[in-house]
């Protein structure tokens, strides 16, 4: 895959290519930039903010959560997505914004992606942010391409279901 093209932080028109505003898209912006300043990062000291924009316009966002044993240290997608969920917003998610202090853009790891497969919609932007505002979008597809979702699950009740028949 050749590399994604970095936006300068003054151009939000890919923005509107998502049928987001110029609002949103500085909203969804800023609110990622600002919740890195919420991460607890005392080992790694790499701060992410991530923000989940919501059908119904709500803008949820989220920080990495270190912990001294390293494995058990939440990211930024994980936790705002995990409060949007518990806030009750499971589907219809319409962008992501995450934010870090480094240059080129950092994506999403492989667990947040495949985290985000269970709500967000694969053809979702997410926007990437770096240390200057400058950006890169991605769908989730593009992100997790042949991903494995609830989609390709049987239902409840379903042949192959666990419990199914009982």
């Amino acid at each position: 895959m050749a590399q994604p093209k970095i936006y300068p932080s003054n151009d939000s028109s890919p923005a509107s290519d998502f049928g987001l505003s110029p609002t949103e898209f500085t909203t969804l912006r800023t609110s990622a930039t600002q919740a890195k300043a919420l991460a607890y990062c005392p080992y790694s000291r790499f701060r992410v903010g991530a923000t989940f924009l919501t059908s119904s316009s709500d803008f949820i966002e989220g920080a990495n959560v270190e912990n001294a044993s390293y494995p058990v240290g939440t990211c930024a997608e994980r936790v705002a997505l995990a409060k949007a969920v518990v806030e009750g917003h499971t589907e219809g998610f319409r962008a992501v914004g995450v934010s870090t202090d480094i240059s080129p853009p950092a994506s999403p790891c492989g667990m947040c992606r495949q985290f985000m497969r269970e709500f967000v919609p694969l053809e979702c932007p997410i926007f990437m942010f770096d240390k200057d505002g400058n950006y890169v979008v991605l769908k989730l597809e593009q992100l997790l391409p042949m991903s494995f979702g609830p989609d390709q699950l049987p239902q409840p009740g379903e042949a192959g279901a666990q419990g199914a028949g009982l």
